[in-house]
């Protein structure tokens, strides 16, 4: 398999993807595309392929992203792709391509949906978090229900209609957890995540937050949701904040875990949702 990655070798995730791929037995064709930056059409192209938009593309942090003004919506498309081949830092990273399509990769692990699907040794990334496969599954998953069941979380709405649910798994096979999310537009409620009491601790829960997340943001999602009764220190953690149960859309109030599962006392985060 051939495979390309865009990389940025100051930057972890970057770092990381270029490893997982290797990990894979596979060495890549490696781009630095500070000193080589795609020519604006290719750009323009992968974006695309990608299946992102242009901004979507952006990098913010650490880049002239503010001193540009580049957050003005009323910027065209032209303009950003101008902006990023004037300040290749501007092209988020690292974007991978191989004959199974082209992804920004972030979280890394994300490479392995362009990679060949096959066992591995499990793969620790650089900041000790392990890399996850994640496997969408039916909402009747006996396991998810079994696993939630145990740490004395919701099943009652898992049938219902407008849930996704994955499992997550090391790369040799082991099975890690479970989550799940409901969307709403560019809202969505995070929901249904657990891992068995013998992984915890290990980053197995940050790691599934992250591959939730960019599955949601794939399919539209920009801000995340979810209410927890136990585990409020860890999503404050990685990055939620709480927020009054009023100041969530109506949307995440009417569900089924704001309205009936949850209790009153279940604290509500929530936070942005960027690669």
């Amino acid at each position: 398999m051939t495979v390309v990655i865009y990389h940025n070798p100051a930057c972890g995730t970057s770092r990381n993807a270029l490893a997982l791929i290797r990990h894979a037995g596979i060495e890549p064709h490696v781009i630095d595309y500070q000193k080589c930056p795609p020519s604006r059409a290719l750009l323009a192209q992968m974006i695309d392929r990608a299946g992102m938009s242009i901004r979507d593309a952006l990098r913010v942090k650490g880049t002239p992203y503010d001193e540009l003004g580049l957050g003005d919506p009323s910027l065209s498309d032209d303009q950003l792709l101008d902006a990023m081949l004037a300040h290749p830092i501007l092209i988020n990273r690292p974007i991978v391509v191989t004959t199974k399509g082209v992804k920004l990769c972030r979280p890394s692990d994300v490479v392995l949906d362009l990679l060949p699907d096959l066992l591995l040794a499990d793969f620790i990334k650089d900041d000790g978090e392990p890399a996850l496969r994640d496997v969408e599954i039916a909402s009747d998953d006996p396991g998810l229900a079994e696993m939630l069941a145990a740490a004395q979380l919701p099943t009652g709405d898992l049938a219902e209609p407008g849930r996704t649910f994955f499992a997550y798994r090391t790369l040799s096979g082991a099975l890690v957890g479970y989550a799940g999310y409901e969307l709403y537009g560019a809202d969505v409620l995070l929901r249904s995540l657990v891992v068995p009491a013998e992984v915890r601790g290990t980053g197995i829960g940050k790691a599934i937050v992250a591959r939730l997340c960019r599955r949601a943001f794939d399919a539209g999602a920009r801000r995340a949701w979810l209410m927890t009764t136990t585990a409020a220190d860890f999503f404050e953690a990685i990055g939620f904040k709480r927020v009054e149960r009023s100041g969530a859309p109506e949307a995440i109030l009417d569900t089924r875990q704001a309205k009936d599962l949850c209790p009153a006392s279940a604290v509500v985060l929530s936070r942005p949702i960027r690669l």
